[in-house]
């Protein structure tokens, strides 16, 4: 007969035997995770408003068929429940990276003030 105290620790091992601890296959769950993030990244476009298009061109390594499959099932959704795109409130990168070319405060009016010259006090 075993002890208790053996007992304790075979028998998280034995219910444990029957599970594979890794998963069945990593290329399997790497696939599955691959199309939910496609769908996901297609539903995504089709909610902020862009083409199926753009939506390809701005994410070139995700999966065409997954983010097709995403935007068009939102695009279904929204259709039924009539709802409306909505318009990002962020600037696109290209507005951004016109910003940074410009000048900054390029009116003299507009610069701050700078600061005076720092001078010796003189004992008298």
């Amino acid at each position: 007969m075993l002890r208790p105290a053996t007992l304790v620790f075979l028998l998280p091992l034995l219910l444990l035997a029957g599970c594979p601890l890794g998963g069945a296959d990593p290329a399997e769950g790497l696939a599955l995770r691959r199309e939910a993030e496609g769908k996901a990244i297609g539903g995504a476009c089709r909610h902020a408003g862009r083409a199926i298009e753009d939506c390809f061109a701005l994410n070139k390594r995700a999966d065409k068929a997954a983010l097709f499959a995403g935007w068009r099932e939102m695009n279904d959704y929204m259709r039924e429940n009539k709802i409306d795109a909505v318009v990002p409130q962020a600037p696109t990168p290209t507005e951004v990276a016109a910003k940074a070319d410009e000048p900054a405060l390029a009116d003299p009016a507009a610069r701050p003030a700078s600061k005076p010259a720092k001078t010796k006090k003189q004992d008298s």
